[in-house]
């Protein structure tokens, strides 16, 4: 019976090509988009959670009763976790960065800096070496299997020697391990570890408390929860932080609601990856998660409510077929199986089509919104599973419905022409209004992302950010950061397309080579808490952002004491100090005995993305930190020919170092790439929901007309004009529009507000965008409906009211 029911169904279906066409179409667009949507919100979901017991690891964060929490954390904490905190099972220090590596082969690899424990709080399988020794020696490092291959080949790279030139670092290793490749869905991602005591800032700052520039993981030992381990962390904090509490107390800073002024919380490894407030606001926020897997499931449904109005639409030419099938002695229940057999068929064949158009587009949606889905997550067992899930849901709800209303028609009433098919209204205004909703939303949730994404390109960032070119400057050739700076400068002095070059530790913006980095330093400044971002630059740092002074003067090559003892601090910082002119004012960072001078005031400026509120800052020119990237600001007409200069230049000085420049504009733009991929989902979502509501609207006007032909024919024999027909036709419709934005606009606008929240510096939502979005949603749907509209009204009413 069953191979009749699809013998018959497809036979019917090639009968009727166009209309098959739409739906196998319409559903494999649906399950494609959907499939590869749903594939990224699960991506996201899933980072970190291949770790054993992902449950029991945490970052360490510091919260204060003020509300300002950071996760930057000294030198000394991790040593003094691991000897006094009892519930660790593990803790080790994470830190940022990039290198670059020389042997016989040259090639550019991310180094990041770890303890020993790294192997025991996460999970990166060694294939060679002992996880519990490798990093034992400050010699020693731990490469991946890629970098193996690239270094080495197929030789054994344990033993190997291995130096480094970056990061102002060259040292010598010694490769003791090679890890298996760091997985896609990793929050680290890195090609090498070594220890943190051989950054060159490890001596002079592994005691500092106030000097912070990495974060702290740890693992609790089984059966510790975080809320129990974080009460037991608070003797800890009072012994560390002490002097910190006592200065709160002064100050007359409130406690928290557990009673404390400074405490150490405990953050879920597996919530790092949505944390858009943290270290550089480098986080994906849930809501654009969520977005994704929501719009996917919008697009099937709106597929399926299009499936379900067309096959509605064709019940009525497939009545008489129903009533001479059942004069025959066909049943319900057979007639409602072949039905359900070509609803299954067609979405068989949608889904296959969808499949492999997933697949075959898979490597352009990477690269369009920055994703890194693979082939062997399409072919997971969950990910077919829930394909399977999926598919039996669209075809129950596409095929179901309009199969059971074929089968229940009355085979006599059918057979004397007086059914004409479902009546309208119920189940199919209700389908409009959701569709119509959901596309509402989009747009809205388009125009408000376009929005905001404008604002933060184009809102000050306090410097000016034009005709500036980021050159990056990594220890190669016997060439420091400063010497390279200063060679710089020594070959472009004469050049008339540029007008100042200074340097800077800390890039502006996302450069190309890809490293970011943060420095801070807290201390007390009679009695008052302060806390400031401590970026190293060079002379001519303020000129060559386009900086001015509030108070006091820039750093001089004149004043020799400059480069030793004195900075330039933002207004922000100078408002933390308390004093009503901080220009002279002597300051002291940390508890080492150096001291510093305030020699200039400067507006504050986001050194950082717009995620985040500006930090106070402190410029200096401290030689104990590295310069690391080149900044150089040329004339309007000669940015081109200044990086064609600079591109020479670089091959001369740093023959083996890649020449990765970029424009500081082009820089602070990839601040928001997360964002602008977000825009283009959803443009892309708005669209193909609008295009899908429109074809199941016009499905629904094509059935409503058709049971309305000969009302149309009388009123126009009575005389009603084609205007009068076209608005009585249109207006059940556009009522049912309305109803759909009104419906759309408050969750549109919870939607968005809550994405907002990640942003501290953010646009109002204003009742225009709602507006427009109305209208444009009201113009669609009445160009949909008008053109069937039209057409009835123009019919000749005797062909109309013939077989009356």
């Amino acid at each position: 019976m069953i191979r009749n029911y699809l013998k018959i169904a497809f036979r019917t279906l090639w009968k009727h090509k166009t209309h098959t066409g739409i739906n196998v179409v319409g559903l494999a667009v649906a399950f494609a988009t959907a499939t590869l949507l749903f594939l990224t919100s699960w991506f996201e979901w899933s980072y970190d959670r291949f770790h054993t017991d992902v449950d029991r690891i945490y970052r360490v964060y510091l919260q204060e009763s003020t509300g300002d929490v950071t996760s930057i954390m000294p030198y000394p904490l991790s040593p003094a976790l691991q000897a006094e905190m009892a519930d660790a099972e593990s803790v080790t220090r994470m830190m940022w960065s990039q290198t670059e590596f020389v042997g016989e082969k040259h090639v550019a690899k991310d180094i990041r800096f770890a303890d020993p424990g790294v192997f025991r709080t996460f999970t990166f399988p060694m294939l060679a070496g002992d996880p519990n020794t490798a990093l034992q020696d400050l010699s020693s490092i731990v490469i991946t299997e890629d970098m193996a291959r690239d270094l080495f080949g197929d030789q054994n790279p344990i033993g190997k020697p291995l130096r480094t030139d970056g990061l102002n670092m060259g040292r010598d290793f010694i490769v003791t391990g090679v890890l298996a490749n760091i997985p896609t869905n990793s929050t680290f991602r890195f090609d090498a570890l070594v220890r943190p005591e051989t950054r060159a800032d490890y001596q002079a700052a592994k005691a500092e408390w106030g000097s912070r520039n990495h974060e702290v993981f740890v693992r609790l030992k089984p059966g510790v929860d975080a809320q129990t381990a974080e009460k037991r962390l608070r003797s800890f904090t009072r012994k560390y932080w002490q002097t910190d509490i006592a200065e709160a107390k002064q100050r007359g800073q409130k406690p928290d609601a557990q009673g404390e002024y400074i405490s150490l919380r405990l953050q879920p490894l597996t919530d790092i990856r949505f944390d858009t407030k943290g270290v550089m606001g480098g986080g994906v926020s849930r809501t654009y998660v969520y977005a994704l897997a929501l719009i996917g499931l919008f697009i099937l449904l709106i597929a399926g409510i299009n499936y379900v109005n067309l096959s509605l639409a064709r019940s009525v030419t497939r009545a008489r077929e129903v009533g001479v099938r059942k004069s025959l002695g066909a049943q319900a229940g057979q007639l409602f199986g072949q039905f359900w057999a070509e609803s299954l068929v067609i979405c068989l064949v949608a889904l296959v089509a969808g499949v492999a158009l997933a697949i075959g587009l898979r490597p352009f949606y990477n690269q369009l919104f920055g994703t890194r889905l693979s082939f062997d997550l399409l072919t997971h067992p969950i990910t077919i599973g829930c394909i399977g899930v999926a598919f039996l849901f669209i075809t129950l709800l596409t095929g179901g419905y309009p199969a059971w209303i074929m089968a229940r028609f009355e085979a006599v009433t059918v057979l004397k022409g007086k059914v004409k098919g479902p009546k309208s209204g119920g189940l199919r205004s209700i389908l409009i209004v959701a569709q119509f909703a959901l596309a509402s939303l989009l747009i809205i949730c388009t125009l408000l992302i376009g929005q905001q994404l404008r604002y933060l390109r184009e809102r000050p960032l306090g410097f000016s950010e034009e005709q500036v070119i980021s050159l990056p400057l990594r220890n190669r050739d016997n060439l420091t950061g400063a010497r390279a700076l200063q060679q710089l400068r020594d070959r472009l002095r004469n050049n008339p397309d540029v007008v100042s070059i200074s340097g800077t530790a800390t890039n502006i913006g996302s450069g190309l080579d890809g490293s970011t980095s943060r420095s801070m330093s807290g201390w007390t400044h009679k009695n008052r808490e302060v806390e400031t971002d401590w970026l190293r630059v060079d002379f001519d740092y303020l000129k060559t952002l386009g900086m001015t002074l509030k108070a006091g003067r820039d750093f001089n090559p004149a004043f020799r004491t400059d480069t030793l003892s004195a900075v330039i601090i933002t207004q922000s910082l100078a408002k933390q100090l308390g004093e009503k002119d901080p220009v002279g004012v002597v300051i002291q960072p940390d508890t080492a005995d150096r001291k510093y001078e305030i020699i200039g005031v400067i507006p504050d400026f986001n050194l950082f993305s717009l995620h985040q509120k500006a930090k106070p800052i402190t410029l200096h020119l401290d030689s104990r930190t590295g310069v690391s990237y080149a900044l150089i600001r040329t004339t309007p007409q000669g940015m081109v020919r200044t990086m064609d200069a600079l591109k020479s230049l670089w091959k001369e000085m740093a023959p083996s170092a890649p020449f990765q420049a970029s424009f500081v504009n082009e820089n602070t733009n990839r601040w928001y790439d997360k964002e602008e991929r977000f825009s283009t989902i959803f443009r892309i979502a708005a669209g193909l929901t609008i295009l899908l509501s429109c074809m199941g609207l016009f499905a629904v006007a094509l059935l409503t007309i058709e049971q309305r032909t000969k009302e149309i024919g009388v009123r126009k024999v009575l005389g009603a004009s084609v205007t009068s027909i076209v608005a009585l036709l249109s207006k059940d419709f556009l009522k049912l529009v309305v109803i759909a934005i009104v419906i759309a606009s408050p969750l549109a606008w919870y939607a968005m507000n809550q994405w907002l929240q990640d942003f501290a510096y953010k646009i109002d939502i204003e009742w225009w965008v709602f507006g427009l979005a109305g209208l444009l949603a009201v113009g669609i749907a009445l160009l949909t409906v008008s053109f069937q509209s039209i057409k009835a009204a123009l019919m000749n009413p005797v062909r109309s009211l013939r077989s009356d």
